[in-house]
């Protein structure tokens, strides 16, 4: 069971837009219901960067920003008896009590439980020169220990390598179930996907898995294709390339338009293009890229004339459930991982690896935080 205070490095996010600081804080022994963990590797995703530089939550700071994590248990609180110290985990930003009514339904991955309207609750385990260090998304994988509620953490195999498996803790499963469960790709399909960061190229991985025929890549970096074919690719577009909109430019090349199309950037603009690339009658848009800070839009007629506008939150997977299975799918070589890791980093270098998603030179760095 739990020891006292411990004391780690994490990297402190003090205030908006400024660089992450490595310091020494404490981490609270967790209570009831509660895990410490030793992160030992985290990934950096953009929803990292847009609560550092574009979210309008300014009084969620200072914080630890991560959430895309993998570690090992090191010690629980009262009332916890599925998981044991050096027990293999991954934190998750999305629970799954199993006993309210969104975890009773098969419709949603949502969880009563759940903080998203938050971003960081105000309840947390750190402390730094004497100060509250909230948890974002209450994981807050920058940081050699974190303290998550169980309903909020994965068991998983225990010969999974974690400085891959933790890409399953968002981007690679956001992407990846965004075509499986929510836009339900059907074999034989044409697929667009636009944005081709992590999240994207999971989708197009999704894609192929489900058996689309043709899956065409939307990006205006042209050094993303060679990496989306290794995904399933089958055609790239760079909407730079030409002096019409790439709706229209998809609608000639599929003969009226997609099956399917997931936007995977989080622009409200993208998003209308997106679903403007659907063919009519039955084609079906997703939304998976995330933003706060716009209005969509798009006429009637778009939806009126047969489309499907939806979005999906964590690929539609439920969190507990669908985690442990996506790692033993890549342990199966079914889900593609390794791939997706462009830069190896350690923890003190998260600026750098921050600064790398900003100018869209990596796919994924892949933090190592603890040695196992």
């Amino acid at each position: 069971s739990a020891t006292g205070v411990i004391k780690c490095r994490a990297a402190v996010a003090w205030e908006p837009s400024k660089p992450l600081v490595m310091e020494e804080i404490e981490v609270a022994p967790p209570q009831a219901h509660e895990i410490r963990i030793k992160i030992v590797a985290t990934g950096v995703c953009h929803t990292d960067l847009y609560h550092l530089f574009e979210g309008k939550h300014k009084d969620g700071f200072p914080c630890v920003l991560g959430h895309e994590g993998a570690g090992i248990v090191e010690s629980v609180g009262s009332e916890v008896t599925k998981f044991n110290p050096g027990d293999k985990v991954i934190p998750l930003f999305i629970s799954q009590c199993g006993q309210c009514r969104f975890c009773k339904s098969p419709k949603t991955n949502l969880c009563e439980k759940g903080w998203y309207d938050v971003m960081s609750e105000s309840d947390t385990r750190f402390t730094c020169k004497g100060k509250k260090v909230l948890q974002f998304m209450g994981t807050s994988t920058f940081s050699e220990y974190t303290v998550v509620n169980e309903i909020a953490v994965a068991k998983i195999h225990p010969s999974a390598p974690l400085d891959k498996v933790c890409l399953l803790g968002c981007g690679v499963a956001t992407g990846y179930g965004a075509a499986l469960n929510t836009a339900k790709v059907e074999p034989g399909s044409t697929c667009a996907v636009f944005g081709l960061g992590a999240v994207g190229l999971a989708a197009v991985m999704g894609c192929k898995n489900a058996g689309a025929k043709r899956i065409i890549a939307i990006d205006i970096n042209p050094t993303k294709y060679e990496k989306a074919k290794v995904f399933g690719a089958t055609e790239f577009v760079n909407p730079k390339d030409h002096n019409k909109p790439i709706s229209q430019v998809l609608y000639e090349m599929t003969n009226g338009g997609v099956d399917f199309s997931l936007e995977c950037v989080g622009s409200v603009a993208v998003m209308r293009s997106a679903l403007e690339s659907c063919v009519k009658g039955w084609g079906v848009s997703v939304l998976v890229g995330w933003t706060d800070m716009d209005d969509f839009a798009a006429r009637p007629i778009q939806l009126i004339a047969g489309r499907t506008w939806k979005g999906s939150l964590f690929g539609g997977f439920k969190s507990k459930d669908g985690v442990p299975k996506l790692v033993n799918e890549y342990l199966e070589k079914k889900v593609k991982l390794d791939e997706f890791v462009t830069h190896n980093m350690t923890l003190a270098q998260v600026n750098d690896a921050i600064q790398l998603m900003k100018t869209g030179d990596c796919i994924r760095s892949v933090l190592s935080v603890a040695l196992q």
